[in-house]
């Protein structure tokens, strides 16, 4: 007889769940490394390979038509799988489209289908994360995420060193793109098979409701700025830990680049795969809570793995049990952190919600990257990697600060309304906004420079230093607003 805390990963929908996740990997490094190796190979100049990293923005920026694909139903399969079943029949049609093309003679329409992919891949994203918090119980959203991760790392294994491996040595691009296409096969296979979500009474009936009331609805909860906090502090330690993995491991420690490779790259993917299936199979036996804490302070201590290998001498083993350690508890801490999303997320606006939240997930690991740096060159890779252990700290002590909202939260899937500090909670809401805006205008004005329109590079600084600043400070007035107010609700 199977045990309860397995019983997730024998249901049908658990292979759903893989394909589904395997399809949501795929067209990344089709898009990214892939093409850039593609486009490398037929001798394409680098200005423009680096300007084909744009591609990617689709990814960070889906929140802005999120709110559309929560609103409207296409006419067949329901909210979620018929917005699934088109944004796969998109894919699979653009990946076929790009076999055609060849990157020395049809640049600009290659560009043009590669943004094309991006925007259909961060589309299916959307409807998938927001069906999987839809359809998956509190108990079962460990075991969910972990599926999730399982296959979204093997589908980038797939389409990226496997591609690669394919085009050079068996098939060439045209046909290693084909072959990539038809993978996406099995995954409508699955959206066919998978079940909708109950229709909810309240899911939005106007555009408008759909853009906004996302927003009502979750910062009228009483620990909202907390949990925004939480989302990018949590993972911090982590992302400052893998920023710079194989600079370290290269010009730190003086290996070898093909070790280093297949090390860091295969061995770090198994353990993350690992770490992903044991921490949804120990989700099953806590409460998200004290998976988080637990997994938490995992991820915080693994760090210490790489400051043991820069102080000690160097041999490949002890590269491959620190990449090993590191890996398995950051797998363990991203299938809880999948979970903790999911359960932030009402069901009447999830799609919404799920990549307004997953996008600033996405902020530390993207603005770490300077300040690593920076720190290595003053203080010395030892240093680095103690210091990134504490870096998760912060995120643990939020995530104490805010427990007994978070297990009211997976409990009973409502959230405690807002009573105190109004006024406080529009200024900060309304400097978040005008840092937002900062934000999108320097996002706007970069692509133009990038397009030959000259612009001084003083005022896009200023205009990416004063948005972030107000976001941040926006989140922090916030956090510290409401703890004042958890701890009159809790003391009243």
């Amino acid at each position: 007889m199977t045990p309860s805390y397995l019983r997730m990963f024998t249901q049908p929908k658990a292979a759903i769940l893989l394909m589904l996740g395997f399809a949501s990997g795929l067209p990344l490094a089709l898009t990214a490394g892939t093409l850039q190796a593609w486009m490398t190979v037929e001798n394409i100049d680098l200005k423009t390979i680096g300007f084909f990293s744009l591609v990617g923005q689709a990814y960070v920026f889906k929140f802005l038509w999120a709110p559309f694909m929560d609103r409207y139903t296409p006419p067949f399969f329901g909210r979620r799988r018929g917005w699934l079943l088109l944004t796969q029949f998109a894919l699979l049609a653009g990946i076929v489209t790009m076999g055609f093309l060849r990157p020395s003679q049809d640049l600009t329409l290659m560009a043009a289908v590669a943004v094309a992919i991006a925007f259909c891949s961060a589309s299916q994203d959307i409807v998938f994360d927001a069906w999987k918090t839809d359809i998956l119980p509190a108990q079962e959203r460990g075991s969910g995420a972990a599926l999730t991760v399982l296959g979204y790392r093997l589908a980038m294994l797939v389409s990226g060193g496997l591609a690669l491996w394919l085009a050079d040595r068996w098939l060439g691009w045209q046909l290693t793109y084909w072959l990539m296409a038809a993978l996406m096969l099995p995954a409508i296979f699955a959206t066919l098979m998978a079940d909708e979500p109950q229709a909810v009474s309240s899911q939005p009936r106007t555009l408008e409701q759909a853009v906004a009331a996302p927003l009502r609805d979750f910062f009228s909860r009483n620990n909202a700025w907390l949990m925004l906090s939480l989302i990018i502090l949590y993972k911090l330690g982590d992302a400052f830990a893998a920023s710079l993995t194989t600079t370290f491991l290269i010009r730190g420690l003086g290996f070898q680049a093909g070790d280093v490779g297949l090390v860091n790259k295969s061995l770090g993917l198994l353990a993350t795969i690992i770490g992903a299936l044991y921490g949804g199979v120990l989700m099953q036996r806590l409460s998200l809570f004290r998976a988080l804490m637990i997994f938490g302070l995992l991820q915080a201590v693994s760090n210490f793995a790489y400051w043991l290998l820069a102080v000690t001498p160097q041999h490949l083993w002890t590269m491959g049990g620190a990449v090993f350690i590191e890996n398995l508890c950051g797998g363990m801490g991203t299938a809880a952190f999948v979970a903790l999303l999911m359960t932030l997320c009402n069901k009447n606006f999830s799609a919404t919600q799920f990549a307004l939240l997953s996008a600033l997930s996405a902020v530390g690991r993207v603005y770490v990257g300077p300040a690593a740096g920076w720190f290595v060159e003053l203080w010395g890779w030892p240093l680095f990697y103690a210091f990134s252990v504490v870096a998760a700290l912060p995120g643990l002590l939020l995530l104490w600060a805010c427990r007994d909202t978070l297990t009211l939260s997976q409990k009973t899937g409502a959230f405690l309304p807002r009573v105190e500090l109004t006024i406080a909670y529009r200024l900060s809401l309304k400097l978040l906004m005008l840092g937002a805006l900062l934000l999108l205008i320097w996002l706007m004005l970069l692509i133009a420079n990038m397009l030959h329109f000259s612009l001084a590079d003083h005022l896009l600084s200023a205009l990416f230093s004063s948005g972030l600043a107000l976001v941040l400070a926006s989140i922090i007035v916030g956090s510290v607003l409401d703890y004042v107010a958890l701890r009159r609700t809790r003391y009243n």
